[in-house]
């Protein structure tokens, strides 16, 4: 197939920078590495916790360990790569790296949607019928969903680098954020792009889309349960189990949408809106995430403090 005149096959791809003079920039990429910091400490800790004490080995922390895991996966595929390019200039990302980078940033979100799911399946069943909740969440069944959720992601979103694999690109090689993502590589294509669009359109309806009905279905069974309790006591106590989780969930679909209007209506917005918003979707849930469920989990809690004293006599 004869591409156009000036378009290469596999070209390189620069990333882009919030404008700005080198001060300003300087801070913006101390802001990112702090929050990267806080990001690896955070999911670290929650990590290591579940891991060494016996009675967080339930279906809910095993899940809290699955959103750690993904968090930290998916801020180190990306805020690395970001501040070299502020620390060093390096700006190019080659082809091959870039269609990496966002195969694992978009399968990783679509394996958090479904964790997400799962965890809100945990607490319908923990809420709405007690007596079965050991029996059908073991730590297997968790282990299983665990399993399922890597699998849909990684068959969901696969396709997308393959679809731009063969695409020629010309003209410019700016992107529009400070890593690759399926919609900003493919609007640089010179080639039709239609089936590219349209699965990229059905895997995010499918994954996260299906996802996000699901849990607000889940929530709904959830509150027409609390609300069939007599006491208004009572139905805080049950409600405020489920705090932390739609706290997580808010801190990953907001961005999630806000990044999607952006791409869809925002064409015209300034170069800083595009670069913050990816940031933020991002970072906000590996930063937010074992923040929420620290505060909200006091055997989390005490892990973490007993651990750090440990850490404290040893250096001592």
């Amino acid at each position: 197939m004869p591409f156009p005149n000036g378009s290469e096959l596999h070209p390189s791809f620069v990333l882009a920078a919030p404008p700005g003079p080198e001060g300003a920039q300087a801070w913006v990429a101390a802001l990112l590495c702090g929050a990267y910091a806080v990001a690896v400490a955070g999911n670290g800790a929650v990590l290591l916790a579940v891991r060494l004490e016996p009675g967080l080995h339930a279906p809910m922390y095993l899940f809290l360990c699955m959103l750690a895991a993904i968090d930290l996966a998916l801020a180190t595929s990306t805020v690395p790569r970001v501040l070299a390019f502020y620390w060093f200039g390096t700006r190019e990302i080659g082809f091959g790296a870039c269609l990496l980078q966002m195969f694992l940033i978009h399968a990783l979100s679509a394996v958090e949607s479904t964790v997400l799911l799962a965890m809100a399946v945990d607490r319908y069943v923990a809420i709405c019928h007690p007596l079965r909740h050991a029996a059908v969440l073991t730590n297997a069944a968790t282990a299983r969903v665990g399993l399922a959720a890597l699998a849909r992601g990684v068959l969901f979103f696969l396709p997308l680098p393959l679809l731009l694999l063969p695409l020629p690109f010309c003209g410019s090689r700016a992107l529009s954020h400070s890593f690759c993502l399926h919609q900003d590589v493919m609007n640089l294509a010179c080639a039709n792009t239609t089936p590219s669009v349209v699965y990229g359109l059905a895997a995010i309806l499918l994954v996260m889309g299906l996802d996000a009905v699901l849990i607000c279905l889940s929530y709904l069974l959830i509150l027409k349960a609390v609300l069939r309790l007599a006491a208004w006591r009572e139905r805080l106590k049950v409600f405020s189990t489920c705090v932390a989780h739609i706290c997580v969930v808010l801190a990953f679909y907001v961005p999630l949408i806000g990044l999607s209007v952006v791409h869809r209506f925002g064409r015209d917005l300034a170069p800083l809106v595009h670069v913050t918003m990816g940031n933020i979707y991002i970072l906000v849930p590996a930063v937010l995430n074992p923040i929420i469920y620290g505060v909200r989990t006091k055997q989390i809690q005490r892990t973490i403090l007993s651990l750090i004293r440990v850490g404290d006599r040893t250096s001592q």
